[in-house]
């Protein structure tokens, strides 16, 4: 596939939900797209089926963010305009059950490989004279729920992090941009099963009764209610292309009304009163 001489996006995670949706719609924009996913069998999907440049990009594999990286580098001639960290999942479960491995292990790749991959592009950002960085984060970056722990903290961290490179980029012309999504149509529900099951001990737990009548019925259901306020992956799209195209992009996009409220109910309210409602949810 032949580049043109339009913007480049290095997105990872674009196997399907928000990643492939954001591919397509950066694609059909104009823009030259690398659509990186975890297996080299998705890889083969994104280039036979949509004709992307794939490339795989595996968050807890140091060396596959190293090869996928120079692969980007090298099919754009050395320029990323843009890098949006897309791909992570959630292990359901209660705090006190979580094992100390599995917190590492979605540290690994929620956070610290999504580390590893801006450390990569910071410089040739840097040499370029421009740049901009999304990360996908979540409602969850800024409140928590119930049985999401894991997933929460790796998020808070990805904020805390970006806040802190958007202040030390400032003078080098890249945009740290935070993308904040509420409820959103995607696999996320039916991947994080399957962590749940590969992680969690929940049947020897004393919480048993939670996991067998709350959490497993929600991950399993084959047709979930649709939660209030969710959209599906275009929604988050459309945030992204702004970022990518305006000349003063926001610091944040929340997405879904969700979000919203959340965030200015978060602000205005005392943390108990604020605990009352999260609980509820």
């Amino acid at each position: 596939m032949e580049l043109n001489n339009n913007k480049n996006i290095l997105i990872t995670g674009c196997s399907s939900g928000i990643g492939l949706d954001t591919a397509r719609g950066m694609k059909e924009i104009g823009w030259n797209v690398i659509a990186s996913c975890r297996k080299e069998s998705d890889c083969k999907i994104m280039r036979e089926k949509y004709g992307f440049l794939s490339t795989v990009i595996n968050y807890d594999d140091e060396k596959s963010i190293t090869t996928g990286l120079n692969y980007s580098l090298e099919k754009t001639n050395g320029r990323i305009d843009v890098l949006f960290n897309n791909g992570a999942y959630g292990v359901p479960s209660l705090v006190e059950d979580i094992p100390v491995d599995s917190l590492r292990n979605i540290f690994e790749t929620n956070f610290f490989g999504w580390h590893s991959l801006t450390k990569g592009v910071i410089p040739y950002m840097k040499e370029q004279g421009f740049g901009r960085i999304i990360q996908n984060s979540s409602i969850l970056g800024f409140m928590a729920l119930k049985y999401r722990g894991a997933y929460t903290s790796t998020k808070y961290a990805v904020e805390g992090l970006s806040d802190t490179l958007r202040l030390e980029l400032k003078d080098h012309n890249i945009k740290i941009i935070i993308i904040q999504p509420g409820p959103i149509t995607t696999k996320f529900r039916e991947n994080s099963y399957i962590r749940f099951i590969e992680d969690i001990k929940w049947k020897t737990s004393p919480n048993k009764f939670i996991y067998s009548n709350i959490i497993i019925p929600r991950l399993k259901s084959k047709n979930p209610k649709k939660i209030a306020f969710e959209l599906l992956p275009n929604a988050v799209t459309k945030a992204v292309i702004h970022a990518c195209m305006s000349k003063n992009p926001k610091t944040r996009y929340r997405i879904t009304w969700a979000t919203i409220i959340m965030m200015y109910l978060k602000r205005i309210l005392a943390d108990k009163i604020f605990d009352k409602i999260a609980r509820r949810l």
